[in-house]
């Protein structure tokens, strides 16, 4: 799997989110809104994205994820809603708080580190 920048990430993972498992076509608009970005800043995105085989999109259309783009996409989400839960749930950190700083921590932390850190925090909602 390519390694995307932090930005791309982020337009991956708001991508996936916005698809939802379905992987339903999204509009770049509901992507601009989404991040509270341009919609030109959506478009250069999307552009790197075709070009790492991430997405495809019908000229002016919708956009959809590959499958190696539901793939990474997926991950991103994954690891986010680890950091989330482990910022907001078990450590008690606000909502608003906790998803700005697992949007930041999510695009540094190994795959090991993640892997271990959601089986702590599942431990502690667990018990």
């Amino acid at each position: 799997m390519s390694v995307l920048t932090k930005s791309s990430e982020d337009y991956l993972e708001a991508i996936y989110e916005l698809a939802g498992s379905e992987n339903k076509p999204v509009r770049s608009v509901d992507i601009a809104d989404k991040l509270g970005v341009s919609r030109p800043s959506v478009n250069n995105a999307l552009n790197i994205l075709k070009k790492e085989q991430m997405v495809v999109q019908e000229p002016y259309g919708a956009i959809s994820l590959t499958c190696q783009g539901q793939l990474y996409g997926q991950s991103i989400y994954g690891r986010h809603m680890t950091l989330f839960n482990f910022l907001h749930l078990v450590l008690g950190v606000d909502p608003e708080t906790a998803e700005e700083e697992a949007c930041e921590i999510e695009h540094t932390v190994s795959e090991d580190t993640i892997r271990r850190w959601r089986e702590f925090t599942d431990k502690q909602l667990a018990g």
